[in-house]
């Protein structure tokens, strides 16, 4: 069972705060560390110069490999315990130009929460003591308030003990951070029956870029959007979330079977391939391939008597018996994937899976099942020097009847699978060997894996696939494109339009790390205008000489009315948005991107807007009066 121990590490929360002009007379750093402690009580504030900040710094990081002399470490960190100390640090770091990242359970797979990729001045805001946890009833149904410095185990345990037939689908690691894993979707044993907890999350408190405290009515539909699959790093901060709870039977089900080459387990993984996806939603069966076998681990919401028909007619490889099974509460199931036994307390050790080891992680999603024949050859790699382990977790069920673009996360319908590729090395190695067989063996699959783009799953960041070329402290989004393509599909430039408001509502671009989202097409660090300044050529005349409405510039598009319910198309801001019956044309462009043709000739652009400004209902459109323009919000 400690294979399976925390090996699913997800994302946390990770950006920073733009530079703005700092009095000559001090550092930006002097300023800001003068500002925190005008403002947040001293003792929550460790700097370089504190004993004990090493400590603070490395209590929640879960990877070695970025805890080393080169690591670029911050000025501070400043271990919060109230939205209001949040506001503080993000006010400060705008007033003196010092960049934030922000920490809740410290399992950025790319360290990005609490280091930084190039040398900066940077401060560490901890969310590790906001954590509170509140049950309740919101007209009849049960909802959970949950502070994003909580853990997943916290939140299993304290849900449970309220009622122990409810649950929230979240990932298998108990100290994964709320405040990360839910920006980034969160994958885990319940997401067939009830989907990612991005897709169960229902309001949100945000911390924006200038220290204003925002729930969802306030931050708008649009950000509420992006905040819930859209990763850790461009938005702001999410203090706390509210999420609606899951019923789940007084008696679940686990097994876990391992089957050797020699047992078949290549005929097994081979079925499992179709049958897992299609299984009833209250199934779930994912896989760890390691070494010469394959472990095949299932949750199933009832009884033992009724999981061993389905499996035995559905998947009669794998051979599950009644001895194979344990009936056991949803909570002790959570304890039981993690540490082997039903201990439901050791789910509020925060410090129980900390780092022992460097790591580096991969991810993949199969569309289309991997033939018999080239499991053969992926077994092969598990023999090399260096090798790790793989976990395929299924999708299907639920999970495929959410259409891509609900929330950020596109990988719904048609997913077989995920892939996580996983290698390991000891502080005595160099760990070149580990690296290299995990990124030849990523290079091995891609023949088997999706492709154009090569699908990632964003809670699994993995730098190798692209981050942001930033020059003079500009990067561009045809850069981000390159991982933002593979992290959120057609949601990428969704996400950028509404960075792109954010950025038009603050005096400057505000979050931001190494591998976040830019504000919108064309050009780096564009200046969003609410004017005419650009146009696509031939749609409007000259540049207008006052700022009119958001959708001015595009006054003589033309609206076409489509009659097929739910078929339709919305082309703003370059944006295909899947909406109802209508779609924004321009004169003899039949739909094309206009608003991204105009974003692409300069950084002005008017587009702006077009999204969440006119209406702020789920599904809604409305039609800007002046531009004569269909607009949708999703």
């Amino acid at each position: 069972m400690a294979l399976f121990r925390c090996l699913a590490i997800a994302l946390a929360l990770s950006f920073s705060s733009c530079y703005l002009s700092t009095p000559s007379s001090a550092t930006p750093s002097d300023g800001f560390l003068q500002c925190l402690s005008e403002k947040i009580p001293s003792e929550l504030i460790f700097t370089r110069d504190s004993s004990n900040f090493n400590d603070v710094l490395v209590s929640t990081i879960r990877n070695l490999k970025f805890h080393t002399n080169t690591t670029v470490k911050p000025i501070c960190v400043v271990t919060v315990t109230d939205a209001s100390h949040v506001q503080a640090a993000v006010r400060c770091g705008r007033m003196n130009g010092v960049r934030l990242r922000v920490r809740s359970g410290g399992h950025d797979y790319e360290g990005l929460s609490y280091r930084s990729e190039r040398s900066e001045v940077f401060g560490v805001v901890d969310l590790a003591k906001l954590r509170a946890i509140a049950v309740s009833t919101d007209k009849g149904v049960p909802m959970a308030w949950v502070d994003s410095g909580a853990t997943i185990g916290e939140l299993y345990y304290t849900i449970a003990k309220n009622n122990p037939e409810l649950a929230f689908p979240a990932g298998t690691c108990p100290t994964i951070g709320v405040g990360g894993h839910f920006r980034g979707g969160g994958m885990g044993m319940l997401l067939r029956k009830y989907g990612l907890s991005s897709d169960n999350v229902v309001d949100a408190k945000l911390v924006n870029a200038n220290g204003d405290l925002l729930d969802r009515m306030a931050m708008g539909e649009d950000l509420f959007w992006a905040i819930r699959g859209g990763g850790g790093e461009s938005f702001g901060i999410v203090v706390s979330w509210k999420v609606n709870l899951v019923k789940v039977p007084s008696k679940v089900t686990v097994f876990n079977i391992a089957k050797t080459l020699d047992q078949g387990t290549i005929d097994v993984l081979t079925k499992w391939q179709y049958v897992a996806p299609a299984l009833p939603n209250d199934i779930i069966v994912r896989v760890m391939v390691q070494g010469q076998q394959a472990i095949f681990q299932s949750l199933f919401l009832g009884t033992c008597d009724k999981l061993l028909p389905t499996m035995t007619s559905r998947l009669p490889e794998l051979n599950v018996t009644k001895a194979d099974c344990s009936e056991m509460s949803w909570l002790e199931s959570a304890a039981f994937i993690n540490f082997g036994n039903n201990d439901t307390t050791a789910l509020l050790n925060r410090s129980s899976t900390g780092a022992s080891g460097f790591v580096k992680i991969k991810s993949d999603y199969v569309r289309r099942a991997i033939p018999k024949g080239a499991w053969q050859k992926i077994f092969s790699w598990f023999r090399k020097n260096g090798a790790g382990l793989v976990i395929l977790e299924p999708h299907g069920g639920f999970m495929g009847t959410i259409p891509a673009g609900a929330t950020p996360y596109p990988h719904r319908r048609g997913v077989l699978y995920n892939i996580q590729y996983i290698t390991f090395w000891s502080g005595n190695d160099d760990g070149l060997t580990a690296k290299s067989w995990v990124s030849n063996f990523y290079g091995f699959m891609g023949q088997y894996v999706t492709n154009s783009p090569r699908e990632a799953y964003v809670n699994y960041r993995d730098l190798d696939i692209g981050e942001n070329v930033v020059v003079n402290d500009v990067s561009t989004f045809d850069n981000g494109k390159v991982w933002g393509k593979k992290y959120f599909g057609a949601n990428f430039q969704r996400l950028a339009v509404v960075k792109g408001m954010r950025n038009s509502r603050e005096s400057k671009e505000v979050f931001h790390s190494g591998a976040e989202l830019r504000g919108g097409p064309g050009g780096p660090r564009p200046t969003p205008s609410f004017g005419c300044e650009v146009a696509h050529p031939g749609s409007v005349g000259p540049p207008s000489p006052r700022p009119p409405s958001p959708l001015r510039c595009c006054a003589r598009a033309e609206v076409e009315s489509k009659s097929r319910k739910g078929k339709g198309e919305s082309r703003v801001a370059g944006l295909l948005l899947r909406r109802r019956w209508r779609r924004v044309v321009l004169p003899g462009d039949a739909g094309g991107d206009w608003c991204f043709a105009a974003a692409a000739a300069a950084p002005a652009y008017c587009l702006l807007g077009s999204i969440g400004v006119t209406t702020h209902s789920v599904g809604d459109v409305a039609v800007d009066s002046e531009a004569s323009v269909v607009t949708s919000s999703i």
